[in-house]
C-alpha cells in the first residue's frame, strides 16, 4: 500500500540485491584503510540528479521502475561493497571492515512527488527552501546489531527514485563516506546510469578501464597510519547523523561562464603578478571565499576583525600518490590541505586576491607536491578535527573533474545536480556547468538574510570586475 511521507507517495521499498552467480556462496570482505577510516564518523554523502523527463505513473511503475532495479543489480555485481556492510567489532576490539555476503542488497525506494508545480522550482538556480529536498534523499538503514557475534552492522548505501507526473525523474543516492570518495562513488553512478541506458546488452566487463580496482595493497602504510587513525578514532560513537529540520536554510547555485573566469583570473594577475598557481579552480573557490567573508556584516553578523578564516578541501590523492593508486581505485583516496587569513583581510577591497593567492600557494606546495600531500597526515584529525569545530571554516565539496551531467539513464542528461552536502557546516559544492563550456556551478546553502548578501556582492563584483 503506497504511504505519503511529506511531499511524496511511497509506491514501493525493496532490496535490490547483485546477481547470485552458481557456487558463489563466499563472504568477500575488504579492510579499511586510513583514507577510510577518516570518514568513520562523518554525515552520509547525499547526491540528487533531476531528469526533464515527461512520464506518466503507469509508465514509470512498469518500465522505469523495473530497468532501474534490473541495471542497479547488474551493476551492484561490480561494485559488490556496496551492497555489503561496514563491520565494527564488539566493544571496538578490532579493526572495522567493508563484509558483502551472499543476500546482501540495498534499499531501494520509488516514490511520486505528490504535488505537481515544484520540479521547476526543484531544479532553478535562485534561492530555494532547503528542506523541500529531503523528501527526496533515501535514508540509511539504521544499523543493527548481530546477535551471534555482535558485531555492529552499517549499511552503505540506498537509493531513490522519485517520479515528477508528467515532468521528470529525481535519482537519489546516499552513501557512507567511509565505503568511497566522490571519484568512487561518481564511477558507480555513470556505470549505473550506462547499464539502464544500454539495457540487457551492456556489457560493463567488456569494458576493463571502467572496472573498479578494489586492492588494498596499492595503499601504502608502511608507518601504520590506519592502526593510529582507529587508536584516535574507535572511542566515539558511529553513527549517521542526520539534520535537524526546519534547517532554515535556502539552497542557491551560482554559475561562473568561461567569460567570468577569463576575468576574474586577469584581475587577480594584474594586482598579484607573481602569483604562484592561477587556475579555474583558485579563482573560483577564491572569489566565493572571499564574498562569504564580505557578506557576513550585511548578514548581521558580529565578527572581530582579527578572526580566523579557515578554507580546506579534500585532493584526490590517486595520481599523486608514490606510486600511483589505479585511477579506477574504489574507496578513499583523499589528501587534506587547508589554508587560513583573517576576516579583516578577506573583506578588505584585496580580500579576493588574497584567497586566490592563498588558495594558490596550498596547491602549489602540497597539493601538486609529492613530498608534501602526505606529510603531516599523522595529524590531520588532531589539526582538522574538532580543533576547526565551530571555527569559521569554508571547505568544498564535490570537483569540475567528477561530472554527474553526463549521467543518462536514458532520459537523457540530468537538468540539475545537487550536492546536499552543503547544508552541513561551511561549505560550497563546485562541479561543471551543465549549460556553458568551461563555466563552472557553485552551490551553497545559506540562512535567507546571509544568501541575500552574499548573492548581491557576488553578482556586484562581477560586474565591478568587468568594467575594470
Amino acid at each position: 500500500m503506497a504511504t505519503t511521507i511529506k511531499r511524496v507517495t511511497v509506491q514501493e521499498c525493496c532490496n535490490i540485491a547483485p546477481p547470485t552467480a552458481a557456487g558463489d556462496e563466499a563472504e568477500q570482505s575488504l579492510p579499511l584503510t586510513f583514507f577510510d577510516i577518516l570518514w568513520l564518523y562523518i554525515h552520509p554523502t547525499q547526491r540528487l540528479l533531476f531528469y526533464q523527463f515527461p512520464c506518466s505513473a503507469k509508465d514509470f511503475l512498469e518500465t522505469i521502475v523495473p530497468s532501474l532495479k534490473k541495471s542497479l543489480s547488474r551493476t551492484l555485481g561490480n561494485y559488490l561493497p556496496l551492497a555489503g556492510n561496514l563491520l565494527i567489532h564488539p566493544s571496538n576490539s578490532g579493526m572495522p571492515e567493508f563484509r558483502y555476503s551472499p543476500g546482501d542488497s540495498v534499499s531501494v525506494t520509488f516514490a511520486e512527488w505528490s504535488e505537481n508545480f515544484d520540479f521547476d522550482y526543484l531544479t532553478g538556480n535562485q534561492a530555494r527552501n532547503s528542506d523541500m529536498f529531503y523528501a527526496l534523499v533515501p535514508v540509511l538503514p539504521e544499523p543493527r546489531v548481530e546477535s551471534e557475534s555482535a558485531f555492529k552492522i552499517i549499511p552503505l548505501l540506498a537509493i531513490q527514485a522519485t517520479l515528477f507526473p508528467e515532468t521528470g525523474i529525481c535519482i537519489g543516492i546516499t552513501n557512507h563516506h567511509a565505503v568511497g570518495d566522490a571519484s568512487s562513488i561518481v564511477g558507480f553512478i555513470k556505470a549505473w546510469s550506462r547499464a539502464a541506458k544500454l539495457g540487457e546488452n551492456q556489457q560493463l566487463s567488456a569494458e576493463n578501464q571502467s572496472l573498479p580496482f578494489f586492492d588494498r595493497s596499492v595503499i601504502k602504510d608502511p608507518s601504520g597510519r590506519a592502526n593510529l587513525f582507529w587508536n584516535q578514532m574507535r572511542l566515539f560513537q558511529v553513527g549517521s547523523s542526520y539534520l535537524e529540520f526546519p534547517t532554515n536554510k535556502v539552497r542557491a547555485t551560482y554559475v561562473l561562464q568561461n567569460n567570468d573566469i577569463h576575468i576574474l583570473k586577469n584581475l587577480a594577475l594584474a594586482r598579484e603578478p607573481g602569483l604562484p598557481h592561477l587556475s579555474s579552480f583558485t579563482v573560483t573557490t577564491g572569489y566565493v571565499w572571499a564574498c562569504l567573508v564580505k557578506s557576513a556584516a550585511e548578514a548581521g553578523e558580529e565578527v572581530d576583525d582579527d578572526e580566523p578564516e579557515y578554507f580546506g578541501f579534500a585532493v584526490d590523492a590517486r595520481h599523486r600518490l608514490e606510486p600511483p593508486v589505479p585511477a579506477t581505485y574504489f574507496g578513499n583516496c583523499l589528501a587534506f590541505v587547508v589554508t587560513e587569513s583573517t576576516h579583516r583581510l578577506l573583506r578588505g577591497s584585496a580580500g579576493f586576491v588574497v584567497a586566490v593567492k592563498l588558495i594558490g600557494e596550498l596547491i602549489s606546495q602540497k597539493v601538486n607536491n609529492k613530498e608534501e600531500i602526505l606529510r603531516d597526515a599523522d595529524d590531520w584529525i588532531v589539526k582538522y578535527g574538532s580543533p576547526l569545530l565551530g571555527k569559521r571554516t569554508l571547505g568544498v565539496v564535490g570537483s569540475p573533474k567528477f561530472d554527474l551531467y553526463d549521467a543518462d539513464f536514458g532520459w537523457g542528461k540530468p537538468n540539475k545536480y545537487e550536492s546536499m552536502s552543503t547544508d552541513r557546516y561551511g561549505s560550497m559544492s563546485v562541479c561543471k556547468s551543465r549549460e556553458f563550456e568551461g563555466g563552472l556551478e557553485i552551490g551553497l546553502s545559506l540562512p535567507r538574510k546571509k544568501m541575500d548578501a552574499f548573492a548581491a556582492i557576488f553578482s556586484d563584483g562581477l560586474k565591478t570586475s568587468t568594467s575594470q
